[in-house]
């Protein structure tokens, strides 16, 4: 016997005939928000279309989502029945939008009428069905609008006043009234999405890396805050930079103790890795005292605050095997079947001086309450930035969970992933709540590799969630580029680094010094500042320091370089040369020429998209070089550049009127 085709049920709402579809953005189906920042203008797309010929209309809501009323803007139509519309953020926190759109009986009134007047035909029924119209505006219009509808209402069912009507119901009023008392009888309506706003610091920032114990001024002393106060903050303030990142700044253990280069054997004084986290003065919630007390640190935060930079520290959310946590909690760890608890590996690396947290514990619940504590603690000691060491390798439930419930008393925190991992995995950490994510820029370094991956970042459904941080180097990376010792690389990673993404950071000062010192056949520093204190001249110039310095003042002074996903990369036929345009809604152009050549001089023609720039073929405009302060008359889209790396690799052009 042949089988019968299951009943499909008769939907709710039967008599709605809009379909609304394809929306974007939208993120796995509404699974996630869409992330922004303070001010931004959220653009939303969608394809809108009914059967027939009757016109429809469409509206974009949005609202703070615990917001009673929604704000409605009309929908305009771009082809091939896509619409869109757009509203602006102004509070950090989340929002929600969806799309409504209907049958639009009065506006296909309108257009039928005004057809048929324009055709000379009589109109006595239409201004009869208009008049029907009009009574339900009347029943929701305003005070100062309802007797005038009436009155209108009244003239249209008025065979005397037929002129009269004929003129009113192809009016400027008539019209505005059809778009202002809509008939939504039988609306069709989107899903409800989301939508989560940062303060501007999420969009852009630009981070220096060190360790607070290098930072004192007498060498072989252990630096403390005090020190950073007085060598580092007038240092970071001078370079431009507008956070200063720390790594974790608790007590290191003692137990399996890490000396100089990894080494298994720590020798007397050494001082550890700080990663290694607890002893028995406490875990991630007490200050190494040798750095300072907890007083010192609420003063370091405030003397940032006082000098234009936001402290971030670091979470990482591991224990030493001396970390108070391994006795009053040992069910949150691995414990192998000799009863002994399971260090970190990376084979062949091993971490003795590491325990993991185990995500799968029994006890998952009073674990995830605790970290919650712990970054709500530093949250009260006035910490608002917090990068995360190696969150992919944590429960995706425990960060989408502990990020939204933070957020919900401190919506200003902005959390940092610190993931070198697979593409789908640091997505995910994205859209569950990272507002910034290191990313492949650090291996990303000739011309097709930097084009292709920003354009992956900017131009797919990534910018809406994941805001890159891009890092020439890091306190555990020294890449293979940088390894060569090369004045030119070091300057044009930077440079690419800080113009490319509105977000960046550099471990320093091992980086404006151009130290190139690896291990051999890693990308790792030799005599790591992980395993040891260092000491630094904090006044160090060079040439690298005052482009440092120069394009910083460049980021906080042009609007373009603000943003990361407002970039068109412009046609060079010479591989070895990099230009891209930035820009911004209130005119600011920065167009970026980069050299990628560290050996050679490297020139070609750059065609420059006049649409984009606000020019025509035959006229005339300035380039301004902001790092050497040098202008060029060019016209048009074609014109000429060349570099010699070995003078300045890049041109950082303002385009100015003449």
């Amino acid at each position: 016997m042949a089988k019968t085709k299951q009943s499909l049920k008769k939907p709710q709402n039967g008599q709605s005939r809009v379909i609304i579809e394809r929306v974007s953005p939208e993120l796995d189906g509404g699974r996630f928000a869409i992330k922004a920042v303070q001010g931004d203008s959220i653009h939303v797309e969608a394809d809108v279309f009914l059967d027939g010929h009757d016109i429809l209309s469409a509206r974009l809501l949005h609202k703070r989502n615990n917001a009673k009323d929604w704000i409605e803007t009309p929908m305009y139509f771009i082809n091939n029945d896509r619409y869109g519309a757009s509203f602006k953020v102004e509070d950090n926190g989340f929002y929600e939008y969806t799309i409504e759109a209907w049958v639009d009986h009065a506006a296909s009134w309108e257009h039928e009428i005004s057809m048929k007047i324009k055709d000379g035909q009589h109109v006595n029924i239409e201004l009869l069905v208009g008049a029907n119209i009009l009574d339900y505006m009347a029943s929701v219009a305003s005070v100062s609008d309802k007797a005038l509808i009436e009155h209108a209402a009244s003239i249209f069912r008025n065979p005397s006043e037929y002129q009269h009507a004929v003129e009113f119901a192809t009016g400027a009023t008539m019209h505005d009234w059809i778009q202002l008392y809509p008939n939504k009888k039988y609306v069709s309506t989107y899903k409800t999405l989301k939508l989560w706003v940062d303060r501007e610091k999420a969009a852009f920032s630009s981070w220096y890396s060190m360790f607070p114990r290098s930072a004192a001024s007498k060498k072989g002393a252990h630096g403390t805050f005090n020190d950073v106060e007085e060598n580092v903050i007038p240092r970071v303030k001078s370079l431009g930079f507008d956070v200063l990142y720390i790594p974790p700044i608790h007590p290191i253990g003692h137990q399996f103790r890490k000396g100089k280069n990894n080494s298994t054997t720590c020798e007397p004084g050494e001082p550890g890795v700080p990663y290694g986290i607890g002893s028995d003065l406490g875990g991630h919630t007490t200050i190494l005292p040798e750095l300072g007390t907890l007083d010192d640190l609420k003063h370091l935060i405030q003397t940032c605050q006082d000098n234009g930079i936001e402290l971030a520290m670091d979470l990482a959310i591991q224990c030493s095997p001396d970390h108070p946590y391994t006795k009053e909690h040992p069910e949150w760890f691995k414990v192998r079947p000799d009863g002994t608890i399971q260090y970190a590996e990376n084979p062949p690396k091993k971490y003795q001086d590491i325990y993991p947290i185990n995500f799968e514990s029994e006890n998952w619940e009073e674990l995830w309450d605790e970290l919650k504590n712990v970054i709500m603690t530093w949250a009260e000691w006035g910490i608002r930035l917090i990068r995360v060491d190696n969150p992919h390798t944590k429960s995706f439930n425990f960060w989408e969970w502990v990020i939204a419930e933070v957020q919900a008393v401190y919506p200003d925190m902005i959390f940092l992933a610190e993931a070198f991992t697979k593409p789908k995995v640091m997505a995910q950490l994205a859209k569950l709540g990272y507002a910034q994510s290191y990313t492949y820029y650090t291996w990303r370094n000739n011309k097709a590799e930097l084009t292709d991956y920003m354009m992956e970042l900017t131009h797919t459904e990534q910018k809406y969630y994941m805001r890159p941080n891009f890092w020439p180097n890091t306190h555990d990376i020294l890449p293979w580029c940088l390894q060569g010792g090369l004045e030119p690389m070091f300057i044009t990673r930077y440079f690419m680094a800080a113009t490319l993404s509105a977000n960046y950071g550099i471990f320093g000062p091992v980086f404006e010094s151009m130290n190139n010192e690896a291990n051999p056949g890693k990308e790792e520093y030799r005599n790591s500042e992980k395993y040891e204190i260092k000491h630094w001249d904090w006044s160090f110039e060079n040439k690298l320091t005052q482009i440092i310095r120069l394009t910083n003042q460049a980021r906080v002074e042009n609007s373009a370089l603000q943003r990361t996903n407002n970039i068109t990369f412009c046609q060079i036929e010479n591989d070895q040369v990099l230009a891209y345009l930035k820009t911004h809604a209130n005119g600011n152009r920065i167009l970026c020429v980069v050299n990628l050549d560290p050996y050679n001089r490297q020139g070609g023609v750059v065609r420059v998209p006049l649409s984009q720039i606000h020019k025509h073929q035959d006229q005339e405009y300035v380039v301004h070089d902001l790092l050497t302060g040098a202008k060029y008359n060019w016209k048009g889209e074609y014109n000429f550049v060349d570099l010699d790396p070995h003078i300045m690799p890049m041109h950082l052009f303002r385009i100015e009127d003449i």
